[in-house]
């Protein structure tokens, strides 16, 4: 099996996927979905880096960010999810011990990979927040894009806080 690389070497803003361990739907509860988002608020401070998008999803989270400096995606993302990871059990294990029955004490909150795409240029990136802010509504879990609380389409449609700093890189 060959090691699969992260290239990080260049100031491009990062679209990041990442899922829930077998595409289960523990991103469900309001509550885990405030750690997914508090936890990125956190991690952003810790390496100044700056949101450009998010959407949590029941079972997936999208992200745009990008850096000041050069390799700093993997350590940012290891970060973000092994604290989520670890509150997000402490979540089911205290307040819904009947669902974290289901999943196993040993299994995993997140699939162990991330799928980041760089985004080159302005197009590439309004295609992407696009596509993020969209997916709720493909989904079928809201009917407009700004009505999902967890996504940052609420900043770009009504100016709105969506409790993560957003902001556009100064590049």
């Amino acid at each position: 099996m060959t090691e699969r690389r992260i290239y990080d070497d260049e100031l491009y803003a990062h679209f990041v996927t990442f899922s829930c361990y077998k595409r289960r739907k523990l991103l469900g509860p309001n509550l885990a979905k405030r750690i997914v988002t508090s936890t990125l608020g956190t991690r952003l401070t810790k390496h100044n880096a700056k949101c450009i998008g998010f959407v949590v999803m029941p079972d997936h989270v999208h992200v745009m960010i990008w850096f000041d400096q050069p390799n700093q995606l993997s350590l940012f993302m290891n970060k973000w999810k092994d604290q989520s990871s670890a509150q997000v059990k402490r979540l089911f294990q205290r307040t819904l011990p009947s669902n974290w029955s289901k999943v196993g004490n040993d299994d995993a909150v997140w699939q162990a990979r991330y799928y980041p795409f760089h985004v080159y240029s302005e197009q590439k990136l309004q295609e992407k927040l696009d596509y993020m802010h969209m997916n709720p509504v493909t989904r079928g879990l809201v009917e407009k894009t700004c009505d999902r609380p967890w996504s940052s389409a609420r900043f770009y449609l009504e100016g709105k806080s969506v409790g993560v700093p957003i902001s556009m890189p100064d590049i």
